[in-house]
């Protein structure tokens, strides 16, 4: 972290602090918001978490969650602003661009408080006054766990706090399949694992708590909406307003849907198109080589890290982002071709 000795020494003393991350939370984005949260708790911190949206119902087992503001939520929305106005610090998680909080961006660009960014995304805007940023790290939550540590307290990490630093660095990494799945990254997880952590109960809270209705959604998805492209090794899922709509979609029921595409043999991408009501959302998945973020930054207005990416347009509709996704395939089709 830059700066590291004057960030110590400022949050020595108790501080009013406000944690946010990037809008649509994963487990990554309220794990590492949560797990900080308590740790800092257990400093003498006065800490709120405020996110700029709602997240999946199957994040909610986390501690500290029934105390979450939502921004988007209109009774919060006025409790949240006075937090960031007066708070003295403001954690920035999992995001390294103000645009990633939406609405919420104005208020933390003009607050008062000093800025910490800690996250693991490329491209870093420079709005913070302390940055802890490594784009090799396999999840925020790492980074969060391992400035916990730099910070000598490794011994306030307790079980409830583990738990969320956990899922975090789990689902980052695809439950440990990722290339970012290194030899450190097992050595937190063990000491995780050493504390007491269930890791197998907090796997299941995440990817075992799926609704009837999201498993028929998922469902008509794999059945219906996969495209197979092998002449580019690439799947696509389109989904439409009236889709989501008829199986009743909720906040994270298409999370996850496009990594299906890379269970196709031979498939080197894969991308969900999402019809939203703000744009048409985007994800991008790969394998080995083939960066998709590049290719999410340069036709998407999106970005991400080299095998998991997310974009959006604007004014094409899902048959024109279908499109365009489709007319620039040629351009990557040797590079798609080649990998292994």
């Amino acid at each position: 972290m830059q700066n590291f000795e004057a960030f110590r020494e400022i949050i020595a003393t108790p501080q009013r602090i406000v944690i946010t991350t990037h809008y649509k939370p994963d487990a990554d984005a309220l794990g590492s918001s949560l797990g900080l949260a308590g740790y800092l708790k257990k400093k003498g911190h006065q800490v709120q978490v405020i996110t700029p949206s709602d997240y999946p119902r199957f994040l909610n087992w986390m501690q500290g969650n029934d105390e979450v503001l939502n921004f988007e939520d209109s009774k919060a929305q006025k409790q949240a602003i006075k937090y960031l106005n007066e708070a003295d610090l403001i954690f920035c998680l999992d995001f390294s661009a103000l645009g990633r909080i939406e609405a919420m961006a104005e208020y933390v660009e003009k607050a008062k408080a000093t800025k910490v960014m800690i996250d693991h995304h490329i491209n870093p805007e420079s709005f913070a006054t302390f940055v802890y940023h490594d784009t090799k790290a396999s999840a925020t939550a790492q980074l969060i766990y391992q400035l916990i540590v730099l910070l000598g307290d490794k011994s306030l990490i307790d079980i409830p706090i583990g738990e969320s630093l956990y899922a975090g660095i789990m689902t980052d990494t695809g439950s440990f399949r990722h290339p970012s799945t290194t030899p450190e990254v097992h050595r937190i997880a063990a000491d995780i694992m050493e504390l007491g952590v269930n890791t197998n109960l907090v796997h299941r809270r995440i990817y075992d708590s799926t609704s009837v209705e999201r498993l028929k959604f998922l469902g008509f998805v794999l059945s219906e909406k996969m495209v197979v492209l092998p002449k580019y090794r690439v799947v696509y899922f389109v989904l439409t307003a009236e889709e989501l709509k008829r199986y009743n979609s909720q906040t994270g029921d298409t999370e996850g849907i496009v990594n299906y595409g890379l269970q196709v043999e031979g498939i080197v991408m894969s991308v969900i198109i999402v019809d939203r009501p703000e744009a048409v959302k985007m994800s991008f998945r790969s394998v080995e080589q083939f960066a998709v973020n590049g290719l999410a930054s340069k036709y998407f207005n999106g970005g991400g890290h080299k095998n998991a990416a997310g974009g959006k347009t604007t004014g094409l509709g899902v048959e024109g982002t279908v499109a365009k996704l489709l007319s620039i395939l040629p351009e990557y089709q040797e590079e798609l071709l080649k990998v292994e």
